[in-house]
């Protein structure tokens, strides 16, 4: 990291000296699989058994187009994601203010109370909102004093973590692997169509795959020779998510769906499972899986603490038409967003949800995931970029696809707003 802060650009790998820089893509997939991710697959399992297996691989794919799209227009152009946006008109950056304010706002909250489910389920000492206040202050002071050399150690970590007590786990509860490949043929069960396009549309991130070129950026890849790295770090990370993906997916088919057991379709769902798990095997391996969900919410907390305050911090000097000298991190667009993601969402652990915030959060999430898709189809197939960075024929039909998933989705999300 000697040349991205001396302001050198490092020479990029071949071969498998690429595997040692591989980094960003696994920061990217930790922060997008959040405890929303685990419930929506594990209650995917536990009512349509492997029937939507397809449905997590195919939004695994999905979210590699999107992130790979976003970390090749920076990688290409030397410019970022938001830079592209105005391109497109300066409306661009004012959507973009209004939904990260609000998304932060609500997020926080979210983000801090479902880091706390599983905390104040190992150590009960605590209430809920006070594990919740300590997650929120854990991540704030982690990526207030902290660069992004340590911030992607410890996201590793968790990564690992989390993965090896998953997958462990899907491996303790499953019968019969062989059935798992009958789900991969596509398959609407009945009743489960937007359920389907839900699963295909969360899994794996939202706004944060668009954070991907951000964290690039910052470990020093820039220009076309990081892209076979970026696209192999990218790849990378997002069969670690699939498989993760499965192997929840599997523990949700095989422990609840074959006994019919029902869990709450939210964050408190995920507790309902670890009281299953000690039934069945013993309080250790519930307290295990609780270790797993914490790091799940951890790396996700963490993950957005520190990419979307880098995000933030572009869009501020982009608005006021300048770039301070070196790097987003640490600037005082960065601190003051991760103030803002840390501080007053704590108001929500004790109030609730405003009806009116809620509203305005819904829509403009329905309408972010389109928003990305339609503008990365503009952008990468525009002059902007270099003729042999620009999409080709395979990421110009799933961006295209994913766009119009995308679009489903919001009509979807907005008609349930209305009504």
């Amino acid at each position: 990291m000697e040349n991205r802060q001396s302001g050198a650009t490092p020479e990029a790998p071949s071969g498998i000296a690429r595997l040692r820089h591989l980094g960003p893509g696994i920061v990217v997939a930790a922060t997008g699989v959040g405890a929303g991710d685990l419930v929506a697959t594990l209650i995917a399992g536990s009512r349509f058994g492997y029937a939507l297996l397809w449905a997590a691989v195919l939004g695994c794919v999905v979210k590699i187009a999107l992130s790979e799209g976003s970390a090749r227009y920076h990688l290409a152009t030397g410019s970022t994601i938001l830079a592209g946006w105005r391109t497109l008109g300066r409306w661009t950056g004012w959507y973009f203010g209004i939904y990260v304010i609000v998304w932060g706002f609500i997020y926080g909250a979210t983000a801090m109370s479902a880091t706390a489910l599983p905390l104040s389920a190992l150590f009960p000492g605590l209430p809920l909102w006070a594990w919740a206040i300590i997650a929120g202050l854990v991540g704030f002071v982690f990526v207030s004093f902290n660069r992004y050399e340590t911030f992607e150690t410890i996201m590793k970590v968790l990564v690992g973590t989390m993965f090896v007590i998953i997958v462990g786990l899907a491996l303790l509860v499953s019968s019969d692997l062989p059935d798992l490949a009958t789900g991969l043929w596509p398959s609407l069960p009945e009743g489960s169509l937007f359920y389907t396009l839900g699963l295909i549309g969360g899994v794996g991130g939202t706004v944060t795959t668009a954070a991907y070129g951000y964290w690039a950026q910052v470990k020093g890849w820039n220009g076309i020779p990081w892209l076979p790295t970026m696209r192999l770090d990218n790849a990378t990370a997002y069969i670690v998510t699939g498989v993760f993906v499965i192997a929840m997916l599997i523990v949700g088919a095989e422990l609840l769906y074959s006994a019919g057991i029902a869990l709450q379709d939210s964050d408190r769902g995920l507790l309902g499972l670890s009281d299953v798990l000690s039934d069945r095997f013993g309080p250790g391996i519930a307290s295990l899986f609780l270790v797993g969900f914490a790091a799940t919410a951890i790396s996700s907390l963490f993950g957005v603490w520190h990419g979307m305050s880098l995000f933030f911090a572009d869009w501020w000097y982009q608005m006021r038409g300048g770039i301070p000298e070196g790097d987003h991190e640490g600037s005082p667009a960065f601190h003051f967003y991760l103030c803002w993601l840390t501080f007053p969402p704590m108001l929500l652990l004790f109030a609730g949800r405003p009806f009116l915030l809620v509203i305005v959060y819904g829509a403009f999430g329905a309408l972010f995931m389109p928003f990305l898709a339609i503008t990365l189809l503009l952008l990468l197939n525009s002059r902007q970029v270099p003729a042999e960075a620009r999409n080709g024929w395979l990421a110009n039909g799933v961006l295209a696809g994913s766009a119009l998933l995308f679009i489903v989705l919001a009509a979807q999300q907005l008609w349930q707003l209305a009504a």
